[in-house]
């Protein structure tokens, strides 16, 4: 019995060690990021490197505000992102529902089609979206922007996993009941499921928040904008201006982290009720 409790408190002190160590790995960019942006050029280039600035002067932050207009790149980036996430859910929750309890023919065919589309990269499709927002006539616009990620067949995948859980008798006595799948859908279903469509939301935000290669094709005009693109700004021939750069991230990341904070539980009430079948 001694042997087994000694045998079970080290491989609990090893797991602990371990979960430890891949904190400190995933902590520590962003540790560094934060602290180099309080650094000043001369720091950031010491070696070995410093790993706590001299002092905390915000003389960095004020450079690159100065630098790229981080106020319009904010507004343009939140209107970007509130639009797809908006959209995007709601197509989402729609094929979700289509594909999970409605019949109609043809139906295993399509999303396993619309499955194999996961396996093509963005990239290869980025030249056919610009062709497809030049002929809406809407290229550099707001909805150049948008309209790429109104849908998204992996959301579809995860959420329609989570409603394939719940019981179809559920939808059987609903609809024997005079339920039309309208109703059923917004007062039994998307109530059940979310947790999912919060951890959904916030994947989907973050994407948004953080897209560079899209916006830099769409839009050509300043004002248009969004927030990753700003980052250009501290890059010349000469080489990147790092601190400022690290500065200007940490202004980025600050509306993803404070959105974590507030979706933490639901995310992870989300993961484990995902592993529940009924």
């Amino acid at each position: 019995m001694k042997k087994a409790i000694h045998h079970f408190s080290f491989g609990k002190l090893m797991v602990y060690l371990f979960l430890i160590l891949g904190g400190i790995i995933m902590i520590f960019p962003f540790y560094w990021m934060i602290t180099g942006a309080f650094k000043t050029t001369l720091e950031i280039q010491m070696f070995p490197p410093r790993w706590w600035p001299a002092s905390f002067s915000l003389d960095n932050f004020k450079e690159a505000m100065r630098m790229a207009p981080f106020g319009i790149y904010f507004i343009n980036s939140v209107i970007a992102m509130v639009s797809c996430v908006t959209l995007c859910t709601l197509t989402t929750i729609l094929g979700s529902f289509a594909f999970s309890k409605l019949n109609f023919p043809g139906k295993h065919i399509l999303f396993g089609l619309l499955l194999g589309l996961m396996m093509v990269p963005f990239e290869m499709i980025v030249i056919t979206n610009y062709r497809t927002v030049i002929d809406l006539g809407v290229y550099n616009t707001t909805l150049a922007l948008i309209i790429p990620f109104t849908s998204s067949i992996f959301y579809m995948y995860i959420l329609k996993g989570f409603f394939d859980s719940i019981p179809d008798s559920l939808y059987q006595a609903a609809r024997v009941d005079g339920c039309s799948n309208w109703k059923y859908l917004w007062r039994v279903m998307v109530p059940i499921a979310r947790p999912s469509l919060v951890t959904i939301i916030l994947l989907n935000a973050i994407s948004c928040w953080n897209s560079f290669l899209w916006p830099m094709l769409a839009v050509v005009n300043r004002e248009l904008r969004t927030l990753p693109f700003g980052l250009y700004a501290f890059v010349s021939e000469g080489g990147a201006k790092t601190e400022l750069m690290m500065a200007a991230s940490t202004i980025i990341i600050i509306p993803m982290i404070i959105l974590f904070l507030f979706a933490r539980k639901q995310i992870v009430n989300g993961v484990a009720r995902g592993g529940i079948k009924g």
